[in-house]
């Protein structure tokens, strides 16, 4: 699970290496879950990247560390939690997906980010 003030790993080469979640924009949750879209702050990026420290931009959950148990009763885990950063039209701000991601996130309509990564688990 993940909550606001949580530090997660960035998943394309946006340039953003570190991003911090302050937000869930249109919901009164604590937690979210892989395939929902947060609010998050840079906090570590490479010098010549595209996302820069300290900017704001809306993310995807793509992988979380928490169990998530599926409509088959089947449990998927993963090693860190991580986001894709999105630009103010909802597409994916890097070219590239390093790493697994969660086929849930294609199936809540981010299709783009699903054919981008090499790996939907």
């Amino acid at each position: 699970m993940i909550q606001r003030q949580s530090y997660l790993n960035v998943a394309d080469n946006s340039g953003a290496k570190k991003v911090q979640m302050i937000g869930i924009p249109y919901a009164l949750r604590q937690y979210v879950s892989v395939g929902d879209v947060v609010t998050v702050t840079v906090k570590e990026a490479t010098p010549n990247g595209a996302a820069k420290k300290g900017k704001v931009y809306r993310a995807v959950v793509v992988r979380v560390a928490k169990e998530l148990k599926r409509s088959d009763g089947s449990y998927i885990k993963f090693d860190d939690n991580a986001v894709i950063l999105l630009n103010q039209y909802g597409e994916s701000l890097g070219t590239r997906i390093l790493g697994p991601i969660a086929r849930e996130v294609r199936n809540r309509g981010f299709t783009k980010i699903a054919s981008l990564a090499a790996e939907v688990v």
